[in-house]
């Protein structure tokens, strides 16, 4: 059998092994094992175990559950299994949980969407049970999605952003801060989506690219007459101009400052003012200001104690203020407003632009400033702390810290953690509504909700006023997500110790927060935000980062560019193990496009792993042979560089090194094991009852598929359970470690070299493999493998050489970089031709003369040809030469 048939087909492996049978056919064999781990408990997270030391804990990222299971769920879902298996495996005891992160937009949004109903026309707490129902049914089918992809959550240890146990914890971390004096409301400038009706935060703003005009307007100048032109995209936003600003540097327009101007249209007056925050390239150098249009405005707003006009509502209507404007979205406003712009003179100009506008990231309408009462978590005053915590962990890859890095220098606002919706945790709060007085629930009510419960007090402490108002709005899902290492770790208040308290304390911090680098500013940010302020600590010791999936012109995948690669298509293509094998192809941290030719290949992984372990099967009945008191040198060269791959595989997985683990495994397994070891061990064990060779053979292929295990768990599970231990799961087993066995590996990778070349000469002169060569001559170091050598290859007489041997090297051809030497030389390119043809040239230091110029390296490539000129026949592998005198 050739080395092909033999790893690969697995041809002459009996029908009636008592070990594997047949071909492997994923499509029953994947399924029927995931629900076997899930009823077997294999997964489970043993919480006897309170020492931290002893068990992994990952921090895993809710899910919202707004649509179906997309490539990146695959992919992120995929590499978070990857550590939890082969942490299961190398640390005994792993926590990995599964949440839903189902209150808040999302979940409202697909509730009116598949109900055809609107959150407005309903009572919160009927609207909310609507909800829970709509995400339970999307949850049902999430889950089952999760579990055919094989990840090995613990479904014991599962939980819902919107259940009353996280409540409690959401909203006890709300009076926590508040107590801390790290929250407050106000009425002030917020970011508002008019399709959402709701303040969001910085972190929920993203940019995207409008088509707009910039329009010339004139003002005009009240003392004067004369016309001052500003340039802007938001002409709607006249009627809420409330100044005018230059530099104080601008010398064209200094004079005016500290005039008035009218505005057009809207005719009220404004004052013209010096601010250096103007820049004097844009536009006109004049700037109008209104309440609000963008985040400069609001600090003018603020700096100058200018007054408010709101033109623009919650909805994104204009307001009275627009005068007959009134009730237009802003977008008809803006186009009928430049109209009688023009119509009545104060038009100068209107040209064509593309620029960036800032966006709510859910629904990508364009957000407005509004001056709104909203809770805020006070943030700015520690960005330095924050950046500090950001510090003290490890970042996988490292170049992801600098993104956190840039989110918090660059933030501007605290965090707005209001939402004026329906579905969502209520905020703990009713209102005097005499004296203003903020009172909060008592901790021991939680969860409450101010619309439907009583306030912990019956009059106001300060005033005494009977007259208190509940609370209407419900905080963002991020104030919530924010807190699943404490959610998992059972953090709570206990009232008789009056502290706070975790119900598994051994998983705080945790090891690892897995999630994409979209929600750095997200949801790692803010959970470092929170769990700092309630814990003194850092939330997780590390943070794996992982990229997006693209499309094969590594574009983002979207259902308006019909580019969308949905996993259910893939996995009825391709078994879940070749998907798992495509996912662990790139570094983590980086995008990377879907390509099927990944998954072809790790197809194909899964038949050389299946096909190769039926012929060890086959060879070896005995499933765990005794060690004999002497390895042969090529066995123990085998098990010496597994040991090798273990150290090396242990230390990339440790790291997050997916890609190089992957890899590196595959190629030892594939060209060592398989192509070279395999065809050695065949020959030997059907020659003769090697125990030296079973010994290795089996122990190489138990510790191969363990290694597999993490990447490829549903055939090494399949194997494990069919060959070496039934009942018993492979994922519950030791991860493999290495062995005493020590061996020069460089000899023994030169003597395999050796019997792959001596196979090739035997293939090649229609030899059979057990012909008889009467001498062989190797040029390399083969010390200690001379035996192995002549048993396998049935060498009579094999003699080792480190000199180098009598080997001619001739120039067999010289090629050009047509490209760059035809722009380069012109003309002359068919006289190098013709010297080339004529052998009219001379190779220097790395350069080439002929026809009376020198080309450099760059500029051509030289094929060489060796020759032997001794007896016998040359046979090249790689560097390598055997010669074979039979």
């Amino acid at each position: 059998m050739s080395a092909d048939d033999a790893s690969d087909a697995g041809a002459d492996t009996p029908d009636d092994s008592d070990g594997l049978d047949g071909s492997y056919d994923p499509s029953e064999i994947e399924p029927s094992w995931q629900q076997y781990w899930i009823e077997q408990g294999v997964n489970k997270y043993d919480e006897s175990v309170t020492d931290p030391n002893t068990l992994f804990s990952i921090d895993t990222p809710p899910p919202t559950v707004s649509g179906d299971l997309h490539m990146g769920h695959l992919y992120q879902f995929t590499l978070q299994d990857f550590v939890a298996r082969f942490r299961r495996m190398h640390e005994e005891t792993t926590f990995f949980p599964f949440g839903y992160d189902d209150n808040g937009i999302a979940s409202e949004r697909l509730t009116e969407r598949e109900l055809d109903i609107r959150h407005q026309d309903f009572e919160r707490h009927v609207f909310q049970e609507k909800c829970r129902d709509i995400c339970q049914q999307y949850e049902d089918a999430f889950t089952r999605d999760v579990q055919s992809l094989a990840v090995s959550v613990d479904w014991d240890n599962t939980y819902k952003t919107i259940e009353p146990r996280v409540q409690r914890i959401s909203q006890l971390s709300f009076i926590d801060l508040y107590e801390q004096g790290r929250e407050y409301r106000q009425k002030a400038p917020a970011i508002w989506c008019p399709d959402c009706e709701t303040a969001i935060s910085q972190v929920e703003m993203e940019g995207a690219e409008r088509d707009s005009h910039y329009n010339d307007i004139a003002f005009t100048h009240t003392e004067t007459g004369e016309d001052i032109v500003i340039a802007t995209t938001r002409p709607e936003l006249l009627p809420a101009c409330v100044a005018m600003f230059v530099h104080p540097d601008d010398e064209d327009n200094e004079h005016l400052v500290g005039d008035t101007a009218r505005v057009p249209i809207f005719d009220h007056e404004v004052p013209i003012i010096a601010d250096e925050r103007v820049d004097m390239e844009k536009g006109t150098g004049v700037v109008m200001s209104c309440t609000f249009g963008d985040q400069t405005d609001i600090e003018w707003y603020q700096a100058h104690d200018l007054p408010l006009r709101v033109a623009i509502d919650e909805s994104g209507t204009m307001t009275d203020l627009a005068g007959e404007y009134e009730g237009l979205s802003t977008h008809v406003a803006r186009e009928e407003i430049v109209e009688d712009l023009d119509d009545e003179g104060y038009l100068q100009d209107r040209r064509a632009i593309s620029h960036d506008v800032n966006v709510h990231e859910r629904c990508e309408t364009d957000v407005e400033f509004l001056v709104t009462e909203q809770w805020y978590v006070k943030m700015l005053d520690k960005k330095d702390e924050y950046l500090q915590a950001g510090r003290e962990m490890d970042w996988y890859p490292e170049k992801m810290f600098t993104r956190y890095k840039h989110w918090i220098e660059g933030l501007e606002w605290d965090w707005c953690i209001s939402r004026q919706r329906d579905s969502g945790i209520p905020i703990p709060v009713w209102y005097c509504e005499d004296c203003g007085e903020t009172i909060v629930a008592d901790r021991e009510d939680l969860p409450v909700d101010p619309l439907s419960d009583d306030p912990p007090v019956d009059a106001c402490h300060e005033c005494g006023s009977e007259n208190l108002r509940p609370e209407e709005d419900v905080f963002d899902t991020w104030a919530t997500s924010s807190l699943t290492p404490l959610i998992n770790a059972g953090w709570d208040w206990d009232a008789e110790a009056e502290e706070f308290t975790m119900d598994r304390p051994q998983l705080y911090p945790f090891d690892l927060r897995p999630q994409g680098h979209d929600i750095i500013s997200f949801w790692l940010f803010h959970t470092i935000v929170k769990c700092y302020e309630h814990t003194g600590e850092v939330p997780f010791d590390a943070t794996m980062i992982n990229g997006m999936v693209l499309d094969e012109n590594r574009e983002a995948m979207s259902k308006s560019k019909g580019n969308v690669v949905r996993p259910e298509e893939v996995l009825e293509q391709f078994p879940v193990d070749a998907a798992r094998y495509w996912a662990a192809g790139t570094s983590i941290g980086d995008d990377f496009p879907f390509k099927e030719q990944d998954l072809v290949t790790g197809e194909k992984l899964l038949r050389k792993l299946w096909n190769a372990s039926k012929l060890v099967d086959h060879l070896v009945e005995e499933t765990q042979p005794t060690e004999p008191d002497e390895l042969a040198a090529i066995d123990e060269w085998l098990l010496a560089k597994q040991n090798a791959v273990i150290e090396e595989v242990t230390e990339k997985l440790e790291n997050y090194e997916f890609s190089k683990a992957r890899n590196q495994l595959r190629g030892f397994f594939w060209n060592t094991f398989c192509d070279d070891y395999l065809e050695i061990a065949k020959q030997r064990l059907n020659e003769t009852d090697d125990p030296s060779t079973a010994y290795a053979l089996r122990t190489a292929h138990r510790r191969f598929l363990t290694l597999f295990a993490p990447l490829l768990p549903h055939i090494t599970e399949e194997i494990w359970q069919s060959v070496y231990a039934e009942g018993e799961s492979i994922h519950t087993t030791d991860w493999p470690t290495t062995t005493d066995h020590e061996a020069d590996l460089a000899a023994g990778e030169t003597a395999t070299a050796v019997i792959g070349a001596l196979r090739r000469y035997k293939s090649e002169h229609q030899l059979p493999l057990n012909a008889e060569l009467d001498r062989v001559e190797v040029y390399g170091s083969i010390d200690g493998f001379e035996s192995a050598i002549s048993e396998v290859m049935h060498v009579g007489e094999l003699d080792a050489f480190e000199a180098a041997p009598d080997v001619t090297t001739e120039i067999d051809e010289i090629s050009l970089d047509y490209s760059q030497v035809g722009p380069k030389f012109g003309g002359k390119v068919g006289e190098f031709d013709a010297a080339l043809e004529s052998g009219e040239y001379e190779l220097t230091d790395g350069t080439l003369q002929l026809a009376g110029e020198e080309l450099d390296a760059d500029l051509f490539e030289v094929r060489e040809e060796r020759t032997y000129a001794g007896e016998g026949e040359m046979v090249e592998a790689d560097d390598l030469v055997v010669v074979v005198d039979n």
